[in-house]
């Protein structure tokens, strides 16, 4: 079995598992998200809302503020895990903050309760899309 295999799995597996964990008692939508650093450690992190609309958090959000406090800097893959039904792709907002920390080509994983559903790149997801070499001195 593929060292790569494995850790999709368990990004999967950590995707899934932390959705559990989602404070979502507004809209009911509960979403996981796991990320995967270049040291090969997986962050999670889950939607949490606020009565203050939109003063909310996305999962994918707060499982890369967590590769950050962890000491992360590069995201290799992504997992987001909501309800069964339609595949949850990170809203625009969080494809942006994905991209701050992923190359074009990193996998993002699209999961359900019983696990991956849709695999896409962040350029499937965010074409011709701004990131930080937009803003690097030439």
């Amino acid at each position: 079995m593929s060292t790569e295999f494995i850790h999709m799995a368990e990004l999967v597996e950590a995707a899934i598992a932390v959705r559990t964990h989602s404070y979502s008692p507004y809209s009911g939508y509960s979403v996981g998200a796991a990320v995967l650093d270049e040291k090969g450690r997986i962050h999670s992190g889950t939607n949490v809302e606020n009565a203050a609309y939109p003063d909310g958090v996305c999962a994918e959000t707060a499982a890369i503020a967590a590769m950050i406090a962890g000491g992360g800097r590069r995201i290799e893959a992504v997992a987001v895990a909501g309800p069964e039904g339609e595949p949850c792709t990170p809203c625009g907002g969080c494809r942006q903050r994905i991209r701050e920390f992923a190359a074009p080509e990193t996998p993002i994983l699209i999961c359900d309760p019983d696990g991956a559903r849709a695999r896409f790149t962040l350029t499937d997801l965010l074409p011709a899309s701004f990131g930080p070499g937009n803003l690097s001195s030439s």
